[in-house]
């Protein structure tokens, strides 16, 4: 898969999930540890886990396995690594304390 189509892919089986605020950026040349960083918030621990087992399901529907999964729901921050893409997925507390969109804004959103 293309990396847009992973990154469509993965806004895809967030929207279906009904994540807040999806934010996509393009870190090529503002990070070496992916090409694309995704960014979604969910409402509670249960819906954190809702919405990173939709995007496992569905990348792995396409042959796309996850590298690692990192976080858990109660601390509100779940990380899974696509080594191309990566999806982090906060309560709206841990988003808003970590700010990582702020680590990039020199980022080109997609």
């Amino acid at each position: 898969m293309t990396l847009k189509e992973q990154v469509e892919l993965v806004r895809s089986a967030l929207a279906d999930k009904k994540a807040v605020d999806v934010k996509t950026y393009d870190v090529r040349g503002v990070s070496g540890l992916a090409d694309a960083f995704v960014v979604a918030t969910g409402t509670a621990a249960p819906h954190l886990k809702g919405l990173v087992a939709g995007v496992q399901r569905a990348m792995k529907e396409k042959g796309v396995d996850s590298y690692r999964t990192s976080g858990d729901p109660q601390s509100g921050w779940i990380v899974v690594d696509y080594v191309d893409v990566v999806l982090h997925v906060f309560s709206p507390e841990a988003r808003a304390y970590y700010a990582l969109e702020k680590l990039w804004a020199d980022a080109k959103p997609i």
